[in-house]
């Protein structure tokens, strides 16, 4: 049973809405925007055919208010809603409550999100589905002394994860017996305090690994299919930065087993809409099943550009009810494409989120470059969100033309006002562990050491621009009173 869907309330800001707001433009369905105090000014809530104002900048004030975006989508008519990512995206009870009222959830069921939300639950599930899994306990554990013992079974180094959440939190890399105490205990604290859950499971740790994942789409007629690998090892605490497809670590037969395995992780959940498989791959190049991401990605760009597809319009349809408008064995691989996201952070202090003024933007433009961006100059980049303000993407017809053109898109990138991750991504496309295709997860930790990046950069154009971004810093902390960029970020951070 097919529904149309006319008009679409998206529950999200900045880039990933304006991206959805787009394709449903092009489908001819009408959109609602929420914003923030924070967000008024932005370019979603002007491109929107209705904007509405939620709340207070924090997002437990405004995005995270499930009651009152349902109520807001009620009120001006919309059929369906778009959770983006983050915030609500991956939210259970979201989504039962957006179907309870008469509403289309574009995403899956309230189930699926649930099952593959809990680690422990999704690797039971997929288990019975011909997916490799990393040896580990198959339930959540808080005895200290039986989990050691399981540790010492399967052998050191162990990783100590939390059963709930991300994003690092609740996660400890275990390397002998003498640590393993007080690492999993900090875990469970970290983990009951973040989650509120402090179950915490055992596995073993796969030494510098690849981070591969795969995009899924499966229709409510049953039909999954995948949208090929992206390649997500260039991280920082444990989130991407970097992200290309294809991988050069896969051949065809190693992406055709992996891409089953993708497509039996969403038929293991009766899965619906778009989603991400993740795998890790050790240096022999085995995989095991990692996690499923319930949603939309933020590097799901560089799968579009390389297939040829738009994954915002097949949401929309198979929410509607509709059939993917693809088959597999339709899709090919063209190209190559890489991402940089591009932060309001500075690389040269740790990747510590910077806020202010967008006093110059200017994004590039040319063959093969896509920005999918939240912001215009004059905006301000607060503090109480992701500290992303853009997705850099570039297409070629093989890797060494997608990096030179993501090269030169950085140098033409123009940002003024605060500093930004460009200079990293200019660092990490010009190594040759990046260009060899050899890096692993550990790349930042093992290469990325600033005082050497700038020496290694005196007397080149490079140096200068480093030093505009420093000098910028001294003018900005003139300007604030005494009070830096940073001390403020720290400060509202508490509040």
């Amino acid at each position: 049973m097919t529904k149309k869907i006319k008009s679409i309330l998206v529950a999200n800001r900045g880039e990933i809405a304006l991206r959805v707001m787009r394709t449903a433009r092009e489908m001819g369905i009408k959109t609602i925007a929420v914003f923030s105090d924070a967000d008024r000014g932005l370019p979603h809530v002007k491109f929107a055919d209705n904007a509405v104002h939620i709340g207070p900048p924090a997002a437990r004030d405004s995005y995270l208010k499930k009651e009152l975006i349902i109520e807001v989508a009620k009120k001006h008519k919309a059929d369906a809603i778009h959770p983006g990512y983050g915030f609500l995206s991956e939210n259970s009870e979201f989504s039962g409550m957006v179907e309870k009222a008469g509403l289309i959830f574009i995403g899956p069921k309230s189930k699926a999100i649930s099952l593959m939300g809990d680690k422990l639950a999704s690797k039971a599930t997929v288990a019975n589905f011909d997916v490799p899994l990393i040896p580990g306990l198959d339930k959540a554990i808080s005895d200290v002394k039986k989990a050691k013992k399981y540790a010492h079974e399967i052998g050191y180094p162990v990783l100590i994860k939390a059963s709930a959440g991300g994003g690092g939190k609740g996660m400890r890399i275990v390397h002998s017996e003498d640590e393993f105490e007080e690492n999993m205990k900090g875990a469970m604290s970290e983990a009951q305090s973040a989650f509120g859950d402090g179950s915490v499971f055992v596995e073993k740790f796969i030494e510098e690994p690849k981070h591969i994942e795969f995009q899924v789409l499966r229709d409510s007629h049953g039909n999954c299919v995948h949208v090929f690998e992206r390649e997500c090892s260039i991280q920082r605490r444990y989130q991407k930065v970097v992200e290309e497809a294809p991988s050069v670590t896969l051949d065809d037969e190693l992406r055709d087993r992996m891409g089953k395995a993708a497509v039996n992780v969403a038929e293991s959940c009766d899965y619906l809409g778009a989603g991400t498989v993740e795998f890790i791959v050790d240096k022999e190049r085995n995989f095991y099943f990692l996690e499923m991401n319930t949603r939309l990605q933020v590097e799901h760009p560089v799968s579009e550009m390389i297939s040829g597809t738009d994954l915002v319009r097949e949401q929309i349809r198979i929410a509607e009810g509709k059939k993917i408008s693809f088959r597999q064995e339709e899709l090919k691989i063209k190209g190559h494409a890489v991402e940089l996201r591009v932060y309001a952070e500075d690389p040269f202090r740790n990747f510590m989120p910077d806020i202010g003024r967008l006093e110059k933007y200017r994004v590039p433009k040319g063959p093969g470059i896509r920005v999918d961006g939240g912001y215009e100059e004059g905006n301000d980049i607060p503090v109480y969100y992701d500290p992303m303000i853009s997705k850099l993407i570039a297409y070629g017809k093989d890797r060494k033309l997608a990096i030179q053109r993501l090269k030169q898109a950085i140098l033409e990138y123009k940002i003024r006002g605060i500093t930004t991750s460009l200079p990293f991504g200019s660092f990490v496309l010009d190594h040759p562990e990046f260009l060899d295709g050899s890096f692993t997860t550990k790349f930042v930790d093992q290469h990325w050491h600033p005082e050497e990046y700038i020496q290694s950069h005196q007397g080149e154009e490079k140096i200068a621009a480093l030093l505009t971004i420093m000098q910028r810093e001294v003018s900005k902390t003139k300007s604030m009173n005494g009070m830096s960029s940073l001390s403020k970020w720290r400060i509202n951070r508490k509040s």
